[in-house]
């Protein structure tokens, strides 16, 4: 599992499309949804083709482009943009610019330049700025549909604010940086969903590997946000339930190249589960010491559908 960077904008991250200079055809709130977008052949709305992305009408005259801001799930730094096109052929953009924003105030920078876009492809543009953004203006020339936009970035949360709080936070949440590294099985859905904010909302949010029919057990290696000690986890199988995992383990290490000079110490040990629910597990005193991995394994396959290790940020030594 190769891919470290998020989506600073999904949806599902807490992103958000706030404000647009035209979305007559399809909403701007598309932009940011699961999924590369659907085609309904029949389908159409009172202004004309259904359309599953964000699409303005024809430009007659000034100004010269259409734009949309979207507010990031977690501000970041962007290492690469997916502008995709998908299923919008006759009616896609000419092409596309992108600019950032670090703060409140509209002081935007252009972090990639006015580029051609394809139809009905995906455009990935590689992002060179080290700008810690917290919003994006996604313009396109002069107008026309787009069906995703993938911000894939690094988040940046402000650790020295989060190390000074009084609470447990969860160490491995997706907006504070936790990533998965690689996976044993991710079959029926992908394990980075573990990572992302909220409840989950039906049994594909999860992370569900496929029916294991010879010995052994699936895992996951995920990085935290930041090195931390751990004090509790929390194994969610809400929406499992014919296909829960009989029980779990949790370890962790410090390392900088995991699992290459990785030593796995004990932080949960194998604990059964149960169908549909919420399970927390303390991490005996004992173990409670600073890592920067977790590998979480089920015993033999099965879904979980989140996990959150609460516990405190301590500085790197």
């Amino acid at each position: 599992m190769a891919q470290t960077l998020i989506d600073l904008a999904s949806a599902r991250l807490g992103g958000r499309a706030v404000k647009a200079s035209d979305e007559f055809f399809a909403p701007k709130a598309n932009l940011i949804q699961p999924g590369r977008g659907v085609f309904i052949e029949e389908k159409y709305t009172t202004r004309g083709k259904w359309m599953d992305g964000w699409e303005t009408r024809r430009r007659r005259g000034p100004p010269d482009h259409d734009w949309c801001i979207i507010r990031l799930g977690a501000p970041g730094v962007i290492r690469k943009v997916t502008v995709d096109t998908n299923h919008f052929r006759g009616n896609h953009p000419e092409a596309a610019s992108l600019e950032a924003a670090s703060g409140s105030a509209d002081a935007w920078v252009e972090v990639l330049p006015r580029a051609p876009l394809a139809g009905h492809a995906e455009n990935v543009f590689p992002i060179t700025t080290e700008l810690r953004a917290t919003r994006v203006r996604l313009n396109i020339y002069p107008d026309g549909g787009v069906a995703r936009l993938r911000v894939w970035g690094e988040p940046r949360p402000d650790w020295t604010r989060l190390r000074a709080g009084k609470g447990p936070i969860d160490l491995v949440a997706a907006t504070l940086g936790g990533v998965p590294l690689m996976a044993s099985d991710q079959f029926f859905s992908e394990p980075l969903n573990l990572l992302l904010p909220g409840r989950p909302a039906n049994m594909g949010d999860g992370w569900e590997t496929r029916r294991r029919r010879g010995p052994g057990f699936d895992w996951v290696v995920l990085k935290l946000g930041h090195r931390g000690v751990i004090e509790t986890a929390e194994v969610d199988t809400t929406h499992f339930k014919g296909n829960y995992p009989e029980s779990c383990r949790l370890e962790g290490a410090e390392s900088l190249a995991v699992p290459d000079d990785a030593t796995w110490r004990e932080l949960v040990a194998r604990t059964r589960l149960g169908p549909n629910r919420r399970h927390r597990f303390p991490v005996p005193t004992a173990a409670r010491r600073p890592v920067t991995h977790v590998r979480l394994s089920i015993f033999p396959d099965g879904g979980v559908a989140r996990l959150r290790l609460w516990g405190r940020p301590v500085p790197v030594e």
